[in-house]
């Protein structure tokens, strides 16, 4: 057995003809007692790797459910992690890494683990039970970096993403400390932070007074702690959620670029996407606070497609620029993407390489919601976010699952894909019918824009009083209102988990109630 020393072992692993061989550290970063998260980190040594395979068995009754930077694989409770594409050439003592997460907590030791065939300590034979020398000195090739991981208080493999947008603490009044207030940060595996404007084929920020310079006062600082004026402080959401991450060490924040108002840009950025990545990379590493982020999402709507403008840049361009983002950002990062839930023959998802692009990206978020709407003034009445298909629905094809099985289809695996929900309805007014597929005579009046109401707001203003598709509906007063509640997110955390798929994510924040009803409906449903 392999065990650790202050949490740190050598593997190792190597070749008989290398006077350095290879080797390889285990480190478990967070351990939750009802699960951990832990990293391998791969290291050349006098020859280069062309690639690697990492193989190992866990003791009974420990599972791993998930993995980043590796493809997995199990049999029994036998585990092999093969690199990515981008990954698996490894310079002379250069390095490469991968971590996973799992269950229970406390795996301090793997057994029979060996690297392309190698045993774990650098002898040429895997080894039965190697165990190093009670005075071994931890590796060098410790882990260099913290690998992409939930918080410790979140069950392994459910990641519970939310996007916290950088408008809302304007008119919306939604701050950073919301979500500590609500109960909701300790919650989230990960915030998407956005947007970044993409404008000329590069990245930049959209709002630099919201992003880094508004001041905090102590009684609406996150921390309880003022903000200052002081040359080279950081203020703002950045400052804020810096100081929600060391409050909550396993939250990861995501900065994401692009979204249905700056996606016109993308079509530049594909022209040239190294140019594109490195303006990405200038911005997101930026030294006043690269702390603050783990990695970035591209949100292109869309590709090869039309949204707000359309784009014919080709079938190719998101692989291209995905590539290109992820050799910027390396292996280290964090690189995601929210893409379409179009699962129509010949529709967005077929419009672009969305399977090829995959092997850039830690995980995707396909947008299931926003499929029905008042932006068809008439109706029918439909919920923006049904889950199957159902007697009626508008338009074949336009629901969740049609996009996580087309998704699949494609060889995309489901531990990289996350269920999106909606923190808000959509509604018509005119409507004299409370089943769906009623007619209306317009978008029924919304807080801050027509045809659109949160979550927080629809639960007292027109509480739900039916169901369709697995989500729900409310008719009231002549309005007719299509949203998701804590029970019927609950029916769809059920399914990502029949699915596999990896957790789930929501837009935005600051739909939610002050006590985060919907969080906590998704992290539950999760468990």
């Amino acid at each position: 057995m392999i065990a650790a020393a202050a949490l740190l072992v050598p593997l190792g692993v190597g070749t008989a003809i290398a006077a350095t061989p290879a080797t390889a550290t285990y480190a478990v970063t967070s351990d939750w007692g009802s699960g951990f998260e832990a990293k391998v980190t791969v290291r050349a040594g006098d020859s280069a790797l062309a690639s690697w395979r990492v193989e190992f068995d866990v003791p009974a009754g420990t599972a791993i459910s998930s993995a980043w930077d590796a493809d997995m694989t199990k049999s029994g409770n036998h585990y092999t992690f093969v690199n990515k594409g981008w990954n698996g050439a490894v310079p002379a003592g250069g390095q490469a890494a991968f971590g996973f997460i799992g269950a229970p907590g406390g795996l301090a030791a793997v057994q029979n683990c060996t690297l392309n065939g190698a045993a774990c300590t650098g002898g040429t034979n895997p080894s039965p039970s190697p165990s190093p020398s009670p005075t071994a000195s931890p590796s060098p090739t410790a882990s260099p970096s913290p690998s992409p991981s939930p918080t410790p208080t979140t069950p392994p493999g459910s990641k519970v993403i939310g996007y916290f947008t950088n408008w809302g603490v304007y008119g919306r009044n939604y701050h950073v400390k919301n979500l500590e207030t609500s109960g909701s940060a300790a919650k989230l595996t990960h915030i998407l932070y956005a947007f970044g404007n993409v404008s000329g084929g590069q990245c930049s920020l959209s709002d630099t007074y919201s992003d880094y310079d508004k001041f905090y006062s102590a009684a609406d600082s996150v921390n309880g702690v003022a903000d200052t004026w002081d040359t080279g402080a950081l203020r703002g959401n950045f400052g804020q959620l810096r100081r929600l991450k060391a409050m909550h060490p396993g939250l990861k924040v995501i900065f994401s670029f692009g979204g249905w108002t700056y996606s016109g840009g993308f079509t530049q950025a594909a022209a040239n996407p190294t140019a594109f990545a490195n303006s990405c990379y200038n911005v997101v590493e930026d030294p006043r606070w690269a702390d603050v982020f783990d990695g970035i999402d591209i949100d292109w709507e869309y590709p090869n497609a039309c949204g707000l403008t359309c784009d014919s840049t080709g079938f190719a361009s998101f692989k291209n620029l995905m590539q290109a983002v992820r050799n910027r950002f390396g292996a280290n990062s964090l690189v995601t993407a929210a893409i379409t839930a179009d699962g129509t023959n010949g529709g967005k998802i077929d419009a672009a390489d969305y399977a090829g692009a995959a092997q850039y990206v830690d995980f995707y978020m396909p947008m299931t919601y926003d499929f029905f709407g008042a932006f068809a003034p008439q109706g029918p009445t439909a919920p923006h976010s049904p889950l199957t298909s159902y007697t009626g629905i508008p338009q074949a094809g336009f629901y969740s699952d049609a996009a996580i099985q087309k998704l699949k289809s494609k060889g995309i695996p489901s531990s990289k894909l996350l269920l999106g929900i909606g923190f808000y309805g959509r509604g018509w007014t005119g409507v004299t019918q409370s089943a769906p597929g009623g007619s209306a005579t317009g978008a029924a009046p919304g807080t801050y824009e027509a045809g659109i109401e949160d979550y927080k707001v629809l639960k007292t203003k027109c509480p739900a009083n039916g169901t369709v598709a697995g989500t729900a509906y409310g008719f009231c007063n002549g309005q007719w209102w299509g949203y998701d509640t804590p029970s019927t997110i609950t029916g769809k955390m059920t399914y990502a988990k029949n699915q596999g798929l990896a957790g789930a994510f929501f837009w935005e924040t600051s739909g939610d109630t002050s006590n985060g009803e919907l969080i906590s409906a998704i992290y539950n449903g999760l468990r």
